[in-house]
């Protein structure tokens, strides 16, 4: 684990990854805070691109709670039937989709306690709608950015919450609101796992990581 980086190199790496990506945004097909909600639980342990193959067509048509009971379970099994864990996803939907209707009105909650007393929706999920849909500066920790903060001295952490601490803790005002945008991109594209791609990073002259690939 690298020791956290200072403020002021902090602000040249997010500076970087701003002028880089303006506004960046969240990979997955959405139409509204229903459907993002429903696309977010679907992701867990799945990619992106995966999950946007069986929501693109599902969501032409079932894009509120109200339509997904209509649809049902069997409907809805069949519809993700591609993507892992999907039985227990589909049940987690349906489930959360009546007490979106039941408690909330049909309407997506805006308060992160309301968002993970939801079937299927844990701490990460709440952040990413808090984030990409109310603009709340809140900071989604996936394994991306768990491994790159820790790799970068950017946010480390021993567990995925005390890398969001050292987000929220370290990193300029200026940068919350898009920082687990940059960060997450720069995991998938860049600071991979293995072979990580040092060579076109841009950052690559600010991060203690010694063992840089050519």
């Amino acid at each position: 684990m690298a020791q956290q980086l200072d403020y002021q190199t902090l602000q040249q790496i997010f500076s970087r990854f701003q002028a880089l990506e303006p506004e960046p945004v969240g990979e997955l097909f959405h139409t509204n805070a229903y459907t993002l909600l429903v696309a977010v639980v679907l992701s867990a342990q799945a990619t992106d691109v995966g999950v946007n193959k069986a929501t693109r067509p599902l969501f032409a048509t079932v894009d509120t709670p109200q339509a997904m009971l209509a649809l049902g379970l069997d409907g809805l099994t069949e519809a993700i039937k591609t993507i892992g864990l999907y039985r227990q996803k589909a049940q987690n939907v349906m489930r959360l989709s009546q007490i979106l209707v039941d408690d909330y009105g049909g309407q997506v909650p805006s308060s992160r306690a309301a968002l993970q007393s939801l079937p299927g929706v844990g701490r990460k999920t709440a952040n990413v709608v808090l984030n990409i849909w109310w603009h709340i500066p809140a900071q989604a920790v996936d394994t991306h950015i768990f491994r790159l903060g820790n790799r970068t001295g950017i946010c480390p952490g021993r567990d995925v919450a005390a890398v969001e601490r050292a987000i929220e803790d370290h990193l300029p005002a200026e940068f919350q609101q898009h920082a687990h945008h940059w960060l997450i991109l720069h995991g998938r594209y860049i600071c991979t796992a293995r072979n990580p791609r040092c060579g076109i990073c841009p950052i690559r002259d600010l991060c203690p990581f010694e063992d840089k690939t050519i």
